[in-house]
């Protein structure tokens, strides 16, 4: 599912802003703040779709229910886009005589087309919170195989993503470009149908979630802020009755205390009428240090939302720098938004090496399964982005040289030296990306509770959201400050390298600020007992996993 589902989402992001200024008549700028708004509302919905899959429904209905929504949403888009009395006359390739026909897209035109899009990022969104949770509900964290086999999923659900995103930059860009826009929303919408189908194959032997999440935790903390907080965990609300479902008791932990006030029990009646689910003025200490690791998970995802601004300044000047260079592979020229199948390709090679080269081996010099911790891991990204954003200046001024020797400064025709040549800044980021979000989604998703986990891992998702709304400010912010860096329409004349060493020293700066906060977190602890061969769990049976033997 994810493999289709990316698919069609990658191959909009890249080639949507071409249908909004081509075919729906907006000008450039306005298309190019749509596909940002867009990609980033894709990305922070998904914090909804993680509050519903652990609050109200099963990870798997949420899956089936937010894809059944982009199944309508590209339905909708391919309507469109087939019938001419649902778009303006198209601009693109018109005449200059009858550049009076080109009229902007009508409130009603704009109404089908924003429900289209933002009822495909409302479906992709919650499908990005669910189905990393989804699939890693099927492993047992307690069982050392099973644990190291969840670090192996989320390497090897980061590959289906990236052969998704590699059919959807080709293959569907290609579609969209020489077949029609109705062709290319209409494959996506028959893609995700069948990666629901495909999903729903596996339902009878799925384990499957029961929600429960504590996110109301904050409400009743404000409600209590008159009591006094008492000083022996034990005097607050727990619940150790196996059949209530409270099975994964969480210790007290002496961060953001003003939350442990939602534990306060007021009178015995409230405690016997409080349930696991919680009450709007009674959650037990588990549900409080639930609500607690989410927060001090925020610095760490903070911490890596520079290195996706950097990500997004890269998408977009690379594409700039390849139509000054020679895009040429063979007699095939390579279209302009397929450039990022580049770094892809590389991540597509570079994630069964690590999953099966680096991994073991490193895991016999750490003794850690999974080769490195999660947090050393993202660390490595982080570092991979910085070294890549120095080696992206380097390049640019290759590039830059190779025009003034050559006297094309001011020349629209390409340069002679090769688009390949940003391969090399693409595929160390590409490294980087597998790092630090495989990093993020295994680390927040072993930190996160059971009742908690679809959040969890929206919130990896949320890093690319802030990076790409954030990456137009530090534009403005750049030019403004240096004088024009970034001001000409020319590269060849503009200073992009010294942006791009800027971006390299600022992801440093980022790299130290993330030390700090990965220091500083607490990883959760989990009551257990002591036993002659080491740290054991007491045992209990996870009622929060279940399982569906429903034919």
């Amino acid at each position: 599912m994810s493999a289709l589902e990316t698919m069609a989402f990658i191959s909009n992001g890249v080639s949507l802003v071409t249908y909004f200024y081509g075919y729906m008549n907006f000008s450039l700028t306005k298309s190019a703040t749509l596909l940002t708004n867009f990609m980033g509302s894709a990305f922070l919905l998904s914090l909804f779709g993680g509050f519903i899959s652990d609050t109200y429904i099963t990870r798997f209905k949420t899956c089936i229910i937010f894809g059944c929504l982009e199944v309508v949403g590209f339905a909708v888009l391919a309507v469109q886009a087939h019938f001419k009395q649902l778009r303006p006359f198209p601009c693109k390739g018109l005449d200059p005589s009858k550049m009076n026909q080109c009229e902007p897209a009508d409130s009603g035109q704009q109404a089908i087309l924003f429900a289209g899009i933002y009822l495909v990022a409302l479906g992709t969104g919650g499908v990005k919170a669910a189905l990393p949770a989804l699939g890693a509900d099927q492993f047992d964290e307690r069982d050392p195989k099973e644990a190291s086999s969840l670090s192996s999923f989320f390497n090897w659900y980061l590959f289906s993503v990236t052969t998704g995103a590699i059919l959807g930059v080709t293959f569907l860009v290609w579609t969209s470009t020489n077949q029609g826009w109705d062709w290319s929303f209409g494959i996506c919408s028959i893609a995700v149908g069948m990666s629901l189908l495909f999903l729903s194959m596996g339902k009878s032997v799925y384990c499957n979630n029961v929600p429960k999440g504590s996110l109301f935790v904050f409400v009743a903390a404000i409600r209590n802020r008159n009591l006094s907080i008492p000083d022996k965990a034990g005097e607050l609300h727990e619940i150790h009755d196996k059949e209530a479902g409270q099975t994964e008791i969480l210790q007290r932990t002496d961060q953001f205390n003003f939350l442990d006030r939602a534990a306060i029990v007021k009178n015995a009646q409230a405690a016997s009428e409080s349930s696991v689910s919680g009450t709007w003025e009674l959650y037990t200490v588990t549900q409080v240090e639930e609500t607690k690791i989410l927060l001090r998970m925020l610095p760490i995802i903070l911490s890596t939302v520079f290195m996706n601004t950097c990500l997004a300044q890269l998408q977009t000047f690379s594409i700039q720098q390849s139509n000054t260079m020679d895009r040429r592979i063979g007699n095939f020229q390579m279209p302009g938004p397929s450039i990022p199948v580049i770094p892809l390709v590389f991540m597509f090679i570079l994630i069964p090496v690590y999953d099966r080269i680096f991994v073991p081996l490193a895991s016999k010099f750490t003794g850690i399964p999974t080769g490195i911790t999660q947090l050393q891991r993202v660390g490595v990204g982080l570092v991979l982005a910085a070294i890549s954003m120095a080696i992206a200046g380097i390049i640019e001024t290759h590039r830059k040289n190779v025009a003034i020797n050559h006297n094309m400064i001011n020349s629209a025709e390409p340069l002679p030296i090769s688009i390949f040549w940003l391969g090399i800044q693409y595929a160390i980021f590409g490294m980087a990306g597998m790092f630090t979000l495989v990093g993020l989604l295994d680390f927040f998703y072993a930190e996160s509770s059971s009742g908690m986990k679809s959040l969890s891992t929206a919130i990896s998702w949320c890093s690319l959201a802030f990076g790409y709304f954030t990456s137009s400010v530090v534009v403005n912010v750049v030019n403004k400050v240096s004088g024009g860096w970034l001001a000409s329409n020319n590269l060849n004349r503009d200073k992009l390298n010294y942006f791009y060493w800027l971006l390299a020293g600022l992801s440093v700066v980022n790299f130290g600020v993330y030390l700090v906060c990965a220091s500083w977190y607490k990883h959760k602890k989990i009551e257990g007992k002591q036993i002659d061969n080491g740290w054991a769990l007491e045992e209990r049976i996870d009622m929060s996993i279940v399982r569906n033997n429903t034919p």
